[in-house]
């Protein structure tokens, strides 16, 4: 049976991890209303991270709403995106999407992320490849 929880070891915590992502990036996927920005990791653990500036959603109750619907997201993905840590960027318009249709956003972006991935770790072994 596949852990859905959500636990601390699953979360980016501090500064200095979601500075890692931000100056490693190896992969970013822009769906509009957020980014996600993913960096590969060296164990299969996958990390989120969730930025949901107050300029973008005013009301607590709508960024935890947005929040949420990532979290849950990224528990039925998370097998799928092992090996990176994650951050998703909330972006202006946001808010104005409902609950299906950002649900649907988002398992779009996480398709592609893992379809980029795949990608980005065939060149990778390409290129080591060549290199020997």
């Amino acid at each position: 049976m596949t852990d859905f929880c959500f636990p601390r070891q699953v979360r980016l915590l501090t500064a200095g991890d979601y500075q890692t992502v931000f100056n490693h990036t190896s992969c970013k996927v822009f769906a509009g209303e957020f980014l996600l920005l993913a960096t590969k990791r060296d164990d299969d653990l996958s990390r989120l991270g969730l930025i949901v500036a107050k300029k973008n959603e005013k009301r607590a109750v709508g960024r935890n709403r947005i929040k949420r619907l990532v979290r849950e997201s990224f528990r039925h993905h998370k097998v799928e995106l092992a090996g990176f840590d994650i951050v998703f960027l909330a972006r202006q318009g946001i808010k104005e999407l409902d609950n299906p249709t950002l649900s649907k956003r988002i398992d779009k972006a996480w398709n592609q992320l893992i379809k980029r991935s795949k990608k980005a770790n065939n060149q990778s072994k390409d290129t080591k490849a060549k290199q020997k």
